[in-house]
């Protein structure tokens, strides 16, 4: 087993047959329906985004107050995911889904019926933590699961729902919220998540098949302590830390690209248009990215796709014309939109299939805390400076110090023979 573990990554697999794949029919239906439950609670998110300025001017509160609670959400999500995961483990996917759908309405309804301390709370606590927290992160590992030869293709298949979710419900945002209000969509959503996910849960989410020991998970402590060379929690903080500042910048366009255009003089529904760019560039993109990582690995994925979303993020300074922001809106979405898959990716390739059920959490959660960060932080500039170029330039800066620890895992890896010890 020693000798083994001193060959090259091309020498193992030459010594070894290939096991039998996992994969079938029952792996593809489980992330068609994945799929259609993220396309739909991710919506929850996206209320607040569409209506930051409605919401702002109807409550008196100032802009930052209300992009906090667009930032706590995805905070509250990530450390959701982690308690979720430690409960799906234990009971089903399939109540944790169920009971995520239902706070998920619940902060919804708790979001309309108040001020903005209704609305921190509604969607911190009921939408974030034990809502969307009970549906992304632990569906991402429950994939995962079904899959071991296509991996990155089906969680980039599955994490397009935030995706077409930006697609689709942006538009229909704005168009209720001006018809009907901020308040009233808000409630309409939460009736349309009820009607939609439970059910789809409740029939299609089945227990993922077992995965058959392989010879990556045999071997001494010494060879299962060390990951590229590290101790093990090592890489996974320097994933983590890599996670939250990549995760800042993509927060920014995100979050404030409806505001942002208003604020030059370009029509809200128009920026609404553009965000719903930006999500359909992503979803075409992503399928590639996914595409990409079961080839050259998650850790690679996210530096090319990091260095993407770096130049990207940049040309939001530099034009502040209509068709201009479109073109860098869909620009953007095709780069940054393989990033958290391929983080997810990574985590497989380095660690042991038992440990993904709290190891892609707790990425998720720093990560999230990230998005969190970079919402609010980006609209507590807007309130100091008063213009958004200062957001942007903060976004630039963070994208970088990314770079700089992915490359570092990266060159771990090539220095290690790029071996990817744990592919099932």
């Amino acid at each position: 087993m020693t000798e083994l573990a001193e060959t090259t990554s091309a020498g193992i697999a030459a010594a070894r047959p290939r096991a039998p794949s996992i994969e079938s029919r029952g792996s593809w239906i489980a992330a068609g329906v994945t799929l259609a439950l993220l396309s739909v609670s991710y919506g929850s998110p996206l209320l607040v985004v569409v209506g930051l300025k409605p919401i702002t001017a109807d409550l008196g509160t100032p802009r930052q107050m209300v992009a906090l609670a667009g930032a706590l959400t995805w905070l509250g999500t990530g450390a959701g995911g982690i308690l979720m995961g430690w409960l799906a483990e234990r009971t089903s996917i399939r109540f944790t889904v169920i009971l995520g759908t239902v706070m998920i309405a619940l902060g919804l309804a708790v979001s309309a019926s108040g001020n903005i301390w209704a609305i921190l709370i509604g969607h911190t606590l009921l939408v974030g933590l034990l809502g969307n927290g009970a549906l992304y992160p632990p569906l991402l590992v429950y994939v995962s699961r079904w899959f071991d030869r296509r991996r990155g293709t089906a969680l980039a298949l599955i994490s397009s729902g935030q995706y077409i979710a930006g697609m689709a419900w942006p538009i229909l945002f704005e168009r209720a919220m001006t018809d009907y209000g901020w308040r009233a969509t808000m409630v309409g959503w939460a009736v349309v998540m009820l009607v939609t996910i439970p059910p789809l849960a409740f029939f299609f989410l089945h227990r993922p098949p077992e995965v058959p020991a392989s010879f990556f998970r045999d071997g001494t402590a010494d060879e299962r302590r060390a990951v590229l060379g590290l101790r093990p929690n090592v890489v996974l903080a320097i994933i983590a830390i890599a996670g939250f500042c990549c995760c800042i910048p993509m927060s920014i366009p995100q979050g404030h690209l409806v505001a942002f255009c208003s604020d030059i003089g370009i029509p809200a529904a128009q920026g609404a248009a553009m965000l719903s760019v930006l999500q359909a560039s992503a979803f075409t993109s992503r399928m590639f990215w996914g595409w990409l990582s079961d080839r050259i690995g998650g850790l690679k994925t996210v530096l090319l796709g990091s260095a993407c979303q770096a130049v990207a993020i940049a040309a939001f300074m530099a034009t502040q014309d209509e068709a201009g922001l479109f073109a860098v809106s869909a620009a953007y979405g095709l780069g940054f939109s393989g990033i958290i898959p391929a983080y997810v990716v990574a985590i497989r390739d380095l660690f042991p299939a038992r440990e993904a059920s709290w190891r892609v959490p707790t990425v998720l959660f720093v990560s999230m805390g990230g998005m969190a960060f970079g919402g609010w932080f980006a609209g507590a500039l807007y309130d100091h400076f008063g213009f958004y170029a200062p957001a942007f330039m903060t976004g630039v800066i963070f994208n970088i110090a990314n770079l700089g620890l992915v490359g570092f895992l990266v060159m771990r890896q090539r220095w290690s023979g790029g071996l990817r010890p744990y592919p099932a």
